[in-house]
């Protein structure tokens, strides 16, 4: 039973415009009317409201899953691998994290954090590769490296991936031609709202969690959805009302640990367009700085402004209805990602740009031993560059991090940081992965941010098989066409290359505390 409580959850009125508009079009949402967005997001939304089926839908999946796991387990596969971006991955990552298990995500291009995530022992260990399009370039470069190690380790790397795509991706006809195993996703359930499908529940089934749970929570839960001031009616409205633009997330003592990075790229990535949308902000701690003086929603009671407190399948259905909901109260296409589109077209431009003489020689505005700046600012040194990077007017703050997540997590420690001098909020993306998150709203939503890429050097640079670049390469492409992108609509870009990424770290962080 879902329950949402706490002070600024009883402003909500059943009598307010919004309100009362989502409580109209509410069983149009469960009939999956693709109108409700508008003419022209209409043709996408027909193929597109599939999830609000999946509750019941992924039953049919639940005799290859047991199949699967029985294939896993014959073959001792115990260490599992997801190599995947965006909606194929946050939901996985969330699952295991709440059961309890073990599941390495991989979701990044740095070479550093790929080598580490190369298996000790590869005989016990499964490659899953999810891809909604099939063509995703940081999966597919994944995929292919992985494949060559297994080969070059003696193995069969048929016996060692599951592929989950939709049905006739590259990767499908691809994979299926090598003989690979395939489940395949429904094509009409878009990345980010998939929780709920193969892309989930099959690194779920793997870890050994019962799936059919999620699903019979989720379905109770959703049947209730349609219903006058529901859950999702409520939620939906309180966080168009009540916010007009960032609100904070916090797992603090809940029972769904991670929910809020699954939360953000759905909410994020759905309304952030147009110039309008809501910002989520993921917080370490119920007490964190780094939202400013945002609404604040939590999983637990008593921990927010809002308390939603519900089981994980409850949750997966829930947000996704709350930001169909919210989408309809913008009039925005949810179903639309158009700047993470213009974000990979410029990687890929840059990458035939830089075909086989690699990176090109870039002149910072100012360097040391540890660290460059790079910005159109006067610089002459890292103090006067951050003290006007933080002398913004700016709603919120974006920090970068095209970085090892496991080395160089003491980089998140500048979020607080900047947070403390400017009493604003802070979001903090782990790169390339928040390019399929918040970065489309970076580009697309309210264009009032400032933004610190945080780039480095990588010791060990490490080839993708097929490619005429690495993915150190790749890398610093994606950082430099999102900079592009930033920097086409005149919105403050700082970018710190990292020459020493700790000694580099340490420097930052002391300069801050200074300013």
């Amino acid at each position: 039973m879902i329950s949402i409580s706490g002070t600024r959850a009883e402003k909500y009125s059943a009598e307010s415009s919004v309100a009362r508009d989502l409580n109209s079009i509410a069983k149009k949402l469960q009939i999956k009317d693709p109108t409700l967005w508008g003419e022209a997001a209409a043709a996408e939304a027909a193929n597109r409201l599939n999830w609000i089926d999946l509750p019941v839908a992924s039953r049919e999946l639940l005799p290859q899953l047991d199949a699967l796991s029985a294939w896993a387990r014959s073959n001792n596969l115990s260490n599992f691998i997801l190599c995947g971006m965006g909606g194929s991955s946050l939901a996985p990552e969330v699952i295991a994290k709440a059961y309890g298990k073990t599941l390495t995500t991989l979701d990044t291009t740095d070479p550093e954090q790929i080598r580490l995530s190369i298996p000790k022992n590869f005989e016990e260990t499964l490659i899953i590769v999810g891809s909604k399009s099939g063509s995703t370039i940081e999966t597919a470069s994944q995929k292919s490296f992985f494949e060559e190690i297994f080969i070059s380790a003696g193995l069969n790397p048929i016996n060692h991936f599951v592929i989950v795509t939709d049905p006739d991706s590259p990767l499908d006809k691809s994979a299926r031609a090598s003989k690979f195993r395939v489940i395949n996703a429904d094509p009409s359930v878009g990345g980010r709202f998939s929780a709920l499908s193969a892309f989930g529940l099959v690194p779920a089934a793997l870890l050994g969690i019962d799936v059919s749970v999620l699903l019979d929570d989720a379905d109770l839960a959703s049947q209730k959805f349609a219903e006058p001031n529901s859950p999702a009616i409520r939620l939906a409205t309180l966080i168009f009302e009540e916010a007009s633009q960032n609100f904070a997330l916090t797992d603090s003592k809940s029972n769904v640990p991670g929910i809020g990075d699954w939360i953000e790229q759905l909410v994020a990535e759905s309304t952030g367009k147009n110039q309008k949308g809501r910002l989520p902000i993921v917080l370490e701690s119920a007490s964190a700085p780094v939202a400013g003086n945002a609404l604040s929603i939590g999983f637990a009671e008593g921990v927010a402004d809002i308390s939603v407190v519900a089981t994980l399948g409850e949750h997966f259905i829930l947000w996704e209805w709350v930001t169909a909901l919210l989408c309809r109260a913008l009039e925005v296409d949810p179903f639309n990602q158009p700047n993470v589109t213009e974000a990979k077209e410029r990687t890929g431009e840059l990458l035939n740009e830089w075909s086989g003489a690699g990176i090109p020689a870039m002149v910072p505005a100012y360097e040391n031993s540890n660290l460059a700046i790079f910005t159109n600012l006067p610089c002459p040194n890292l103090s006067t560059a951050l003290a006007q990077f933080v002398d913004s007017s700016s709603e919120y703050f974006a920090i970068m991090a095209y970085l090892n997540r496991e080395t160089d997590f003491d980089v998140t420690k500048v979020r607080s940081a900047l947070a403390a001098k400017t009493r604003r909020g802070v979001t903090f993306g782990w790169a390339p992965r928040f390019l399929h998150s918040t970065g489309q709203f970076h580009k697309g939503g309210q264009q009032n941010g400032s933004f610190l890429q945080i780039t480095g050097e990588s010791a060990e640079d490490l080839d993708i098989p097929g490619r005429d670049f690495t993915f150190h390469t790749l890398l610093m492409a994606q950082a430099l066409g999102d900079g592009q992108a930033l920097s086409s609509r005149d919105l403050p870009l700082l970018r710190i290359h990292l020459k020493n990424r700790r000694v580099g770290i340490e420097e930052l962080l002391e300069t801050i505390s200074k300013l």
